[in-house]
């Protein structure tokens, strides 16, 4: 029986466990959460944080592993190269290619280095190096943490003044304790979060969505629905996939997902903002299997644990579909008494939903996509149609809370 390693535990794995013992996989889930659902639903759970790489290798080696995953589980990405690598298994990339992608600072170096287009940025670990620097910065900016991932620690600002609290914020949600600034990018339209597919460094599926932001919401960087086909123009599409092309030949990348961000901003120059190699999170790769009829997941469970591919190929979106996050407004929590949904749009427009959240649990504002209530799959013939349906959102769903005492 073949063994598969998944990092992480969240709701998002799910998939790649019902995957995995389709195929007769043992699946081992870690991280340093014993209460996170997907540890229901492996087989054995070690409770080891996904960022102690030596650890998960003892683990790994133990188990004589035959596949390990970070799916949708950012912060694990960097160990399961770490481990593919000394363990000779199939993973995306080289250990020295992921750091790159995975930490921000290193990743925008490599992108100027290499004459990609890229936003003015610079990182730091301490809030006085990066205060002796503020001139050197177009303002806004935005200050993040280099290694986070769901929007956590993100903070836009617009003068001097304000950076020392948005430093402090981007800190805290730092594994390594550093930050990034960056010239904040007015977008033409809007960004693009998608999962891509390699075969031997080769990209053989490519998407690009319409990602949206609640301005509303406690976080208004935090994404609330990603829309496909995108709106983005087909020359900026084109100019892209050049680009991610010539990024993954650069790292000598290999075969897997990953969750890639890119926008073009009102100059007309488009930009790849994010590569990581992993699944998103938000169930993008499930929403693409219904839109696009390919199985990203199921693609990186075979590879992860040497089989061979299922069919990966680029195909067109099947109708106009949006990934909604359910989440509560401004300043709003409490007790969970219902998410309700009008059962007209329900039975003629919804086609998954998942909640996170059960009734009596308590529910905080949408500061990071952690904390999301949810999913929910949309489907309409056009865009037309689900544009409407989004800006009357609050008549047909509806979020009941009541205060905690």
């Amino acid at each position: 029986m073949k063994k598969l390693m998944i990092l992480g535990g969240s709701r998002y794995i799910l998939p790649v466990i019902e995957i995995a013992k389709k195929y007769g996989c043992e699946t081992i889930t870690c991280s340093n959460n014993p209460k996170e659902i997907g540890h229901k639903y492996s087989d054995k759970y070690y409770d080891v944080s996904v960022l102690d790489k030596e650890g998960l290798l003892n683990i790994a080696k133990t188990e004589k592993i035959d596949g390990i995953v970070s799916f949708a589980c950012d912060p694990g990405v960097v160990a399961a190269a770490y481990v593919s690598e000394k363990m000779n298994l199939h993973f995306q990339g080289s250990y020295k290619s992921t750091c790159i992608l995975q930490d921000k600072g290193l990743f925008r170096e490599f992108l100027l280095n290499n004459n990609f287009n890229c936003p003015q940025a610079k990182s730091y670990s301490k809030y006085e190096d990066a205060e002796k620097d503020i001139y050197l910065f177009k303002w806004p900016v935005i200050v993040k943490p280099v290694d986070s991932a769901g929007s956590k620690g993100v903070t836009k600002i617009s003068h001097p003044g304000e950076l020392k609290d948005a430093v402090d914020v981007a800190i805290q949600q730092s594994i390594s304790g550093s930050f990034i600034i960056e010239e904040f990018l007015t977008f033409k339209g809007y960004h693009s979060s998608t999962d891509v597919f390699t075969v031997d460094g080769k990209v053989v599926f490519i998407s690009f969505s319409d990602q949206l932001f609640d301005k509303e919401a406690d976080n208004p960087y935090t994404p609330a629905l990603i829309i496909w086909p995108s709106t983005m123009e087909p020359v900026h599409q084109k100019y892209l996939v050049s680009e991610i092309q010539r990024l993954m030949n650069l790292l000598d990348m290999k075969t897997g997902i990953y969750n890639i961000e890119s926008c073009v901003d009102v100059k007309g120059r488009p930009y790849i903002m994010e590569v990581s190699p992993r699944g998103g999170g938000c169930k993008i790769a499930e929403l693409q299997h219904y839109a696009f009829g390919i199985d990203l997941i199921e693609a990186e469970v075979r590879n992860a644990i040497g089989m061979p591919l299922n069919d990966v190929r680029q195909t067109e979106c099947n109708g106009c579909w949006c990934e909604m996050v359910i989440h509560a407004h401004k300043n709003q929590e409490g007790i969970l008494k219902e998410v309700y949904i009008n059962p007209e749009i329900k039975d003629n427009y919804v086609k998954m939903i998942e909640l996170s959240k059960e009734k009596g649990e308590y529910v905080q504002p949408f500061t990071g996509a952690n904390m999301a209530l949810g999913d929910l799959f949309l489907k309409t013939e056009d865009r037309r149609k689900l544009d409407e349906l989004l800006i009357n959102a609050n008549s047909w769903l509806k979020i009941e809370l009541e205060k905690r005492d």
